[in-house]
């Protein structure tokens, strides 16, 4: 089994920053895709940014240039830098991972391993 553990969300003002961490523990795989989603109140869960284990990343095009995600290997930790936030990004944030399949996955079926979610809040 792998463990996810999200924690950095929180409030803040549309165009402040916030950083969310996603803590990786248990069970690891050599070749992984550790992926953000985010689901806003009476919407799908969508996708938000991914990095796989050769550290290429991919964004929805609604994050990029504001998100940044990257990985630190020795933590088994993953983050996404937020920046410029807007509303519209309010949203609980959810981490998850699987094996690296060799095309990048949007949809959430396609994980098997979850994190608990945290809140970011954006006010205008």
């Amino acid at each position: 089994q792998v463990q996810l553990v999200e924690s950095g969300g929180g409030s803040v003002q549309a165009g402040g920053s916030l950083r969310l961490s996603c803590a990786a523990s248990g069970r690891t795989f050599i070749r992984y895709v550790m992926s953000w989603f985010r689901q806003a109140p009476g919407k799908e869960r969508e996708f938000v940014s991914a990095i796989n284990w050769n550290g290429n990343t991919d964004y929805t095009a609604s994050v990029k240039g504001r998100f940044t995600i990257s990985k630190d290997n020795a933590k088994n930790t993953v983050y996404l830098q937020m920046n410029s936030l807007k509303p519209e990004d309010t949203a609980i944030y959810y981490c998850a991972t699987d094996v690296w399949h060799g095309v990048w996955s949007f949809t959430s079926d396609d994980y098997d391993y979850w994190g608990q979610g945290t809140q970011v809040t954006v006010s205008s």
